[in-house]
């Protein structure tokens, strides 16, 4: 169901509150982190905390990330309006629906095909028509439409996965979080060369787990 309230008093002190005075500075991160109405992103059950500063459940064991940690991978990725993206956990498809007014191409790929039906629901509803939303194992990437400007994986790794670094283009960045299952930290690989990297470390993290072949198994405590 579609919530018919004005939620714009709640993005505007979200973003005066959780996110500029955090540190983001881009004018273009903040500006889309206005515009996005997350509340559409969760249940009706959820929509009143929709801009709190705290993850919210979006069921099968995912989360949708505070808003805080939604800008500031947004502004790790250094997103450009010529860019062509790869989002690894489409979730409840807001990060998706941030990034698509940055960029101008974003696959978003899940291995739960019930949240990439939800997500597409309502990216269909806003008219977001630059988003193409896969359902797969999100740990190998997404080989057809690579290479990427940015990839941006929006669940926990316990290394970075070589196929997804493998499809980036040369410059191009990943932003992820990388570490122990639940506790972790935000890393940016920049491509230099072929097989050269740079990587920067960021803030402590804790992340649902990416399980795949290149992830966590299920099984993994």
């Amino acid at each position: 169901m579609i919530s018919m309230k004005d939620f714009s008093l709640d993005r505007e002190r979200m973003v005066r509150d959780q996110i500029k005075r955090r540190g983001i500075k881009n004018p273009a991160v903040l500006a889309v982190m206005q515009k996005v109405p997350r509340h559409l992103f969760v249940a009706m059950e959820y929509q009143s905390e929709a801009y709190a500063d705290h993850p919210l459940p979006i069921g099968s064991g995912q989360t949708i990330s505070q808003p805080y940690i939604v800008a500031l991978m947004t502004e790790l990725l250094q997103p450009d309006k010529q860019d062509h993206v790869l989002e690894i956990g489409t979730g409840s498809g807001y990060q998706a629906a941030v990034l698509s007014y940055l960029v101008a191409m974003v696959h978003s790929i899940d291995r739960h095909a019930d949240l990439v039906k939800q997500a597409g629901a309502v990216i269909s509803h806003l008219g977001l028509h630059n988003i193409q939303l896969h359902v797969g194992d999100g740990s190998r990437g997404l080989p057809e439409h690579a290479p990427y400007d940015g990839i941006l994986i929006t669940a926990a790794a316990p290394t970075v996965p070589k196929p997804v670094l493998s499809q980036l283009k040369l410059g191009g960045r990943l932003v992820l979080p990388v570490g122990e299952r639940w506790h972790q930290v935000l890393e940016r690989w920049t491509k230099l060369a072929d097989d050269r990297f740079e990587k920067d470390l960021d803030i402590p993290v804790s992340f649902v787990p990416l399980l795949g072949e290149h992830g966590w198994s299920e099984f993994d405590e």
